[in-house]
């Protein structure tokens, strides 16, 4: 309580008298200009980037010749391309301040239908029908999600957790809980192609995740997620209409959901209704490790794809030491409580509370 009335009448003269004062004050500084810099996305960006290069050092050492090649890194990105294309969908929810546990089912709901004997055979010659009717599942599956959550007020958590399980049943009574083989030639013919020797599957990646990054950071309806993320209240109070919106970032993250399951039917050439389980979780994983914060407010297309490539990377390390998935789970779960508690400590930073 004494301070303030110190502070005033200290002369400027006192500074050099202290030689104690002078000398800690520019530590202080440099750690909040370090804070600073690791609490903005480009920091966190090469936080990411930094972690992902040791990774790749862990396995050139480990696994050398078999990690170290153009196939295998080529097989690194077509396994992070399905993900990585629901995790920027699952961005766009999150940076709202909401969540989405059904994307994982209503991408195998999407793999059933698109993969209907009914479907192919009108695909015949005009496969994009295929593309089209996956994408239009997730749309509708995502529109019901919005609707719940933004009209009928139900908590974003429980809305999607019964489309979860209502998208997976349904997929199963439509399928038989048989699997559907995909025969389509002109279909699997595009998606096994490639670009300048680069799998089409990647190339759908690469475009998805640049719109994304595009429609977030250089549109109203990116600013207009994000500020509903911040605080709805003062969103609606600035003439967002925040219920409408919902509805659109919930079709989104369907629609990102129906690509993935066109990109999964290709790799496997079979619609099943238990395509996708726990794809949820670890798009959720990848977006939360990539630096969006759970609660809203901030999100980065960029830090989800290095999220997504950093778990890739380390299911590729982890299988070319022939290493259990049991292990490779445990070492999922210490990077994301890791990843959330660095959060933690930077919003406190941010918000000016002391940091534990």
């Amino acid at each position: 309580m004494s301070e303030p009335t110190t502070t005033p009448s200290a002369p400027a003269s006192a500074t050099p008298d202290a030689p104690g004062t002078a000398a800690t004050a520019p530590p202080s500084e440099d750690r909040s200009a370090l804070a600073r810099m690791f609490s903005s996305t480009a920091g966190r960006n090469i936080g990411l980037v930094i972690a992902l290069a040791l990774l790749v050092v862990v396995g050139a050492v480990t696994a050398g010749e078999n990690f170290m090649n153009y196939d295998n890194f080529l097989v690194i990105a077509r396994l992070a391309s399905v993900i990585g294309v629901v995790a920027v969908g699952v961005t766009f929810v999150i940076t709202a301040g909401g969540i989405d546990l059904s994307v994982g089912s209503v991408l195998g709901l999407s793999s059933v239908v698109a993969s209907l004997g009914a479907i192919q055979t009108a695909a015949d010659g005009f496969w994009p029908l295929m593309v089209f009717v996956a994408v239009a599942v997730g749309v509708l599956a995502g529109l019901t999600n919005g609707f719940i959550i933004a009209y009928g007020k139900v908590v974003a958590f429980m809305a999607t957790l019964a489309m979860l399980v209502a998208a997976r049943g349904l997929a199963e009574l439509i399928s038989q809980r048989q699997t559907q083989v995909v025969s389509n030639d002109g279909f699997l013919d595009f998606f096994r192609g490639d670009l300048l020797g680069v799998s089409w599957v990647v190339w759908i990646f690469v475009l998805v995740a640049v719109g994304g990054w595009f429609l977030l950071n250089r549109t109203t309806f990116g600013r207009r997620t994000v500020a509903i993320g911040g605080n709805a209240t003062a969103a609606r109070l600035a003439g967002v209409n925040v219920r409408r919106h919902t509805v659109y970032l919930y079709m989104l993250a369907g629609a990102c959901a129906g690509i993935a399951a066109t990109m999964l039917l290709s790799r496997t050439t079979a619609g099943t209704s238990t395509h996708g389980q726990l794809y949820e979780l670890d798009a959720i994983a990848a977006v939360v490790v990539g630096g969006t914060l759970l609660v809203g407010g901030r999100g980065t297309i960029g830090g989800t794809v290095l999220g997504v490539l950093l778990f890739s990377t380390l299911t590729n390390v982890f299988t070319q030491n022939n290493l259990s998935t049991s292990v490779q789970l445990v070492a999922k779960g210490v990077i994301i409580v890791g990843a959330v508690m660095l959060q933690q400590r930077f919003a406190n930073r941010e918000g000016g509370s002391p940091s534990p």
